[in-house]
């Protein structure tokens, strides 16, 4: 996995640099400091798997670098890491397209965590209350809706969380879990319609129910309402999002 990691302070994309590297043999890190060095690289270099950027640059703003950058390579992944942990610059940087938000001061292990699940399609979203630690759930099956509804929750947070309100409550029906979990990817209405056979329509009204069952406005609200209803846990496993069944 090629990594762009985009930080004004050397110090600090240093050692971030050697955390990120260490995660695993397979990383490669290149790192830069300023937006316009990051332009540069992305258009010499085509096989880049996901970039990590700081909010603060001293050559432009990350949330525009942010904008730029999910218009011009919609493909590619973009993770925030900031000092900030303010929730206005979470909903901000995931309405942009942000795929994660990691605040600097997470552990290592979140970090591991939250770009494992952004490589896996999840978007990450750190918890902004944490409750008591509970054991974590036992693997659920594939097929049943529980399951559906526990890679959910696993998909919009680090898996060292687990379901503090259960989704359940939600009363969802399994094809508006299946909306839930493509929305929670990120994805438009128009591939989520190509990715379930139907129509764009009909995945509107899901999304309306989605969105209504959650108590939100936007799809945004949905990504940290699920985000909320987490739990630190002591355990620190992974699962890989399984796409819904068509």
């Amino acid at each position: 996995m090629k990594v762009l990691l985009i930080d004004d302070h050397p110090l600090i994309l240093s050692a971030l640099q050697t955390v990120i590297s260490g995660l695993d043999d397979g990383v490669d890190m290149v790192g830069v400091e300023t937006a316009a060095a990051a332009r540069q690289r992305l258009k010499d270099e085509e096989d880049f798997d996901l970039v990590l950027l700081d909010l603060q640059l001293g050559d432009a703003s990350g949330f525009d670098v942010l904008e730029e950058f999910r218009s011009v390579y919609p493909a590619l992944p973009v993770v925030v890491i900031s000092a900030s942990d303010r929730a206005s610059d979470v909903i901000r940087s995931i309405d942009m397209g942000a795929m994660g938000f990691v605040p600097k001061r997470s552990s290592t292990e979140v970090l591991a965590q939250a770009l494992r699940l952004v490589m896996s399609g999840g978007i990450y979203v750190p918890p902004m209350s944490l409750g008591t630690e509970a054991p974590a759930p036992a693997a659920p099956e594939v097929n049943s809706q529980a399951a559906r509804l526990q890679q959910i929750s696993q998909l919009a947070t680090a898996s060292e969380y687990q379901m503090q309100t259960g989704l359940e409550n939600l009363s969802l029906t399994p094809r508006q879990t299946d909306v839930l979990a493509l929305l929670l990817q990120g994805k438009p209405n128009k591939i989520i319609a190509r990715e379930l056979g139907v129509s764009v329509e009909t995945v509107k009204d899901h999304v309306a129910a989605v969105l209504k069952a959650l108590g939100v406005n936007s799809r945004t609200q949905a990504v940290l309402a699920v985000s909320q209803m987490v739990q630190r846990t002591p355990e620190q496993s992974f699962s890989t999002f399984r796409q819904p069944a068509h």
